[in-house]
């Protein structure tokens, strides 16, 4: 079985970051959502408290846009989710690779009223 990988000609396509407080993912994808690459801040090699540092978010990115780069992207749109440290980070390194950044919108669930709340205690 041995089968080659087709390497996807792309130029451009979609930047998903999601920042949570213990990591941060990275998905780039094409135009229709079909993922091209994807990193982590544990995929690079970050483990326990240092995953969720802006300087594993920036390594986890950096990788993330060097193969995407390779593939030919040039232009992208980028969604932010979630409040961690990665996300200021992620823009930095978005800014500084060379990518054109067409759009840039955060995407955060934001509650419109949220859960029930809990009942009071007495005591």
């Amino acid at each position: 079985m041995a089968e080659s990988k087709i390497k996807k000609q792309v130029t451009s396509g979609r930047v998903y970051i999601v920042a949570t407080f213990n990591n941060t993912l990275i998905t780039i994808t094409d135009e229709s959502g079909n993922t091209i690459c994807w990193n982590s801040t544990g995929k690079v090699g970050f483990k326990g408290s240092r995953k969720s540092t802006p300087f594993a978010a920036t390594q986890a990115i950096t990788a993330a846009i060097d193969t995407a780069k390779g593939m030919g992207l040039r232009s992208a749109s980028v969604f932010i989710k979630g409040p961690g440290p990665g996300r200021d980070a992620a823009l930095r390194v978005l800014r500084s690779t060379g990518i054109k950044v067409t759009e840039l919108s955060d995407v955060t669930p934001i509650p419109h009223n949220g859960t029930r709340a809990k009942k009071p205690r007495h005591g």
